[in-house]
């Protein structure tokens, strides 16, 4: 980030930045989208290439339709218009990882136009266009090793080369880093829910180019705009433009002036690097790829595709608020992915109070999962584990101090919640007599905290339960011991 002083701070709010996005998202197919060979990761180098993708003289491409029907779900589920008729054009250029020289592509007529994204915006909701939605085979990848002596190398690894993605553009309707990074969260999110995409962008099945420029507050005209590549990750992405945003309004205010170009970002430092000068679309000599008819989505598979199209993240979490009885939040931690939201509902279904069900999957569960790097899939207490245990509180059979000790158990020990609590037992102590017997063991043994309850520092309260639930090892019910302390403390 750059250090920013005084006059600098003023500057930057004499100028308004414009931000598009161009995501590259990898279909989750068996195979590439032009010929059969696997597009699994990590594979051996160059295992998984064919004359195809090999582009190899003669070698005709065969369109993928399992890459087509992903394609349509996702710009469907963005709110997309399909387009009943796209073209596949060549992309012309030179790079090492890209044997035929060209990148079939679409260009001027993509499979999908004039979507949208929604975010949190202006005390509401802002509206982030999408202007296209395309498919597109991917490059090789160029392994860099070196480049401190004369053996530096570059090898190529062309098991990627011709997996099926879609480019999703943004309009330039995103106006600081911060809304950037939600629509980046907010589409994944989506993707995710299609079900198209694992979206990992460490092996990058979801890569992002931002496009940023700045001109003066209410100005029309947008000012030159740089292009920042290869970020592998949503944070960096906001760091990256927040660093650039500043580096032009700074050069433009010392008198120079911005060039359209592409830069890289440096993590470690904070900082964007020129790499190349921009091209513009015609350096790439587009034409229509000649091997390749005119895609077509009719009326009646536009159909059947839509009808895949499952309960997105939004419209899901208004209907949990509105039939479980959980808050906003509760329902944006727990759609948070498709599984979690799946399994959640099994078990809140199942539950005699749904709402504890989710306090317990957000306070107990998830914090653990998170400290020992699970997903929810790993999860050793199942959906159905929740939701006995919250029976169990909801009955008044177990204490929270029980369920806690139990669920560390069941991590301990790598079960599921009701096998843990048939071989512990743990009961709650609901005998009046003998919690009273606790109690006025433990208010014997403060008498200066009773004095001091009785002063008035009702706050002391929480110590005795405490000293209680202690005393019992959390098997004494908890709204007894706060009946029983709130009597004994009065008299």
């Amino acid at each position: 980030m750059v250090t920013t002083p005084e006059s600098s701070v003023q500057a930057l709010a004499r100028y308004e930045p414009v931000i598009g996005l161009e995501v590259h998202v990898q279909l989750l197919t068996a195979t590439k989208i032009f010929c059969s060979c696997s597009t699994k990761f990590g594979d051996p180098p160059n295992t998984n290439v064919c004359p195809v993708c090999l582009g190899w003289p003669g070698a005709l491409p065969v369109l993928n339709r399992k890459a087509v029907e992903y394609a349509t779900l996702a710009a469907m589920a963005l709110n997309c218009r399909i387009n009943e008729q796209s073209i596949f054009a060549r992309k012309n250029y030179f790079y090492p990882d890209l044997p035929k020289g060209y990148q079939i592509s679409q260009y001027d007529k993509p499979l999908a136009e004039h979507g949208y994204i929604e975010i949190p915006g202006n005390g509401g909701r802002k509206k982030i266009g999408i202007t296209r939605v395309h498919l597109e085979e991917d490059a090789g990848k160029s392994l860099h090793e070196g480049f401190a002596d004369s053996r530096d190398s570059t090898y190529l690894d062309l098991n990627r080369c011709g997996v099926p993605l879609i480019e999703i553009v943004s309009e330039p309707d995103i106006a600081t880093p911060g809304e950037a990074f939600d629509y980046l969260t907010r589409l994944k999110e989506i993707i995710l829910y299609t079900g198209v995409s694992d979206c990992n962008m460490e092996e990058g099945s979801l890569r992002c180019d931002a496009n940023v420029s700045v001109r003066p507050k209410g100005q029309e005209k947008f000012g030159t705009k740089t292009e920042v590549k290869n970020v592998n990750s949503f944070r960096f992405i906001k760091q990256a433009l927040e660093y650039e945003i500043e580096r032009q309004v700074e050069l433009i205010q010392s008198g120079g002036r911005v060039e359209q170009e592409t830069r890289l970002f440096n993590a470690a430092e904070g900082k964007t690097y020129g790499m190349r000068s921009k091209e513009h679309a015609h350096d790439y000599r587009y034409f229509p790829e000649p091997d390749l008819l005119p895609l077509v989505v009719d009326e009646k598979w536009e159909e059947a595709v839509r009808r895949q199209i499952p309960e997105l993240p939004e419209a899901r979490r208004a209907r949990m608020v509105s039939e479980y009885g959980i808050t906003a939040y509760d329902a944006g931690v727990l759609t948070a992915s498709r599984a979690l939201a799946d399994q959640f509902e099994e078990a809140a279904r199942a539950a005699k109070n749904p709402k504890r069900v989710a306090n317990l999957v957000q306070g107990e569960l998830m914090g653990r999962l998170k400290s020992k790097g699970l997903e929810i899939e790993q999860s050793p207490i199942s959906m159905k584990g929740v939701a006995f245990s919250a029976d169990l509180v909801e009955a008044g059979t177990i204490s929270g101090k029980i369920v806690k000790d139990l669920y560390d158990l069941a991590f301990e020990r790598g079960q599921d919640f009701p096998a843990i609590y048939e071989k512990e037992k743990p009961q709650q102590i609901t005998d009046t007599g003998a919690i009273e017997k606790i109690i006025d063991e433990i208010l014997a043994a403060n008498p200066k905290q009773v004095e001091q309850y009785r002063a008035g520092k009702t706050t002391v309260k929480g110590f005795f339960v405490g000293q209680v639930m202690k005393a019992s090892k959390g098997q004494a019910n908890p709204q007894m011991v706060n009946e029983l302390l709130d009597k004994k403390l009065g008299s």
